[in-house]
C-alpha cells in the first residue's frame, strides 16, 4: 500500500492533482516513467524511498519498483511541499506521522500549519520586493520618458 492520508470517508491527496497517465487498474509505473511525468530523477525517487518519504513502493516480480496513481498523488503533494520550502526532514516527518494513522491528524496538522505561517511570511516578503521593484521600474521609465522628451 502506497502513502495517502485517507479516512473511511475520504482520501485526501493533493488538492488539485494532474490527470493521471493511465486509468487505476492498469497503472503500473517504471521508476523511468514516473521520473518523466513528475519531473523527478530517478535518484530523487530512489532516495525519497530511502529515506522513508516515499515508502512501500511495489516491486515486480524482477524487483522493479512499480508505482502506482496514489504514488504519483503522493509525490504531487510532496512536490507542492517543495515548493513551500519545508524542509525534508519535516516532510518525513508528515509522512511517518502518516504511517502511524488517524490519531496523528493534529500533529499533521499542526505541521502543515506553521508551513501555512512561512509561506504566508514568504508571500509577504516578496509582496515588498516586488514593490520595490515596481517603484525602480517606473523611476526607470520616468526617467527615459524625460530624457527622450528632452
Amino acid at each position: 500500500m502506497t502513502v495517502m492520508e485517507s479516512t473511511t470517508a475520504q482520501t485526501d491527496t493533493c488538492a488539485t492533482p494532474k490527470a493521471h497517465p493511465r486509468p487505476g487498474g492498469e497503472d503500473r509505473y517504471t521508476i523511468s516513467e514516473v521520473a518523466a511525468f513528475t519531473g523527478l530523477s530517478a535518484h530523487t525517487l530512489r532516495w525519497y524511498e530511502r529515506i522513508g518519504l516515499m515508502p512501500h513502493v511495489d516491486r515486480s516480480h524482477t524487483g522493479q519498483r512499480r508505482f502506482t496513481n496514489r504514488d504519483l498523488d503522493w509525490l504531487a503533494f510532496v512536490g507542492k511541499l517543495r515548493l513551500t520550502g519545508m524542509p525534508v526532514a519535516d516532510m518525513v516527518r508528515y509522512a511517518e506521522l502518516l504511517r502511524e494513522g488517524e490519531h496523528t491528524f493534529e500533529d499533521r496538522q499542526e505541521l502543515l500549519e506553521a508551513t501555512r505561517r512561512d509561506v504566508r511570511t514568504r508571500i509577504a516578503e516578496l509582496q515588498d520586493t516586488l514593490a520595490v521593484l515596481d517603484h525602480k521600474i517606473d523611476f526607470y521609465a520616468g526617467a527615459r520618458a524625460a530624457s527622450e522628451g528632452v
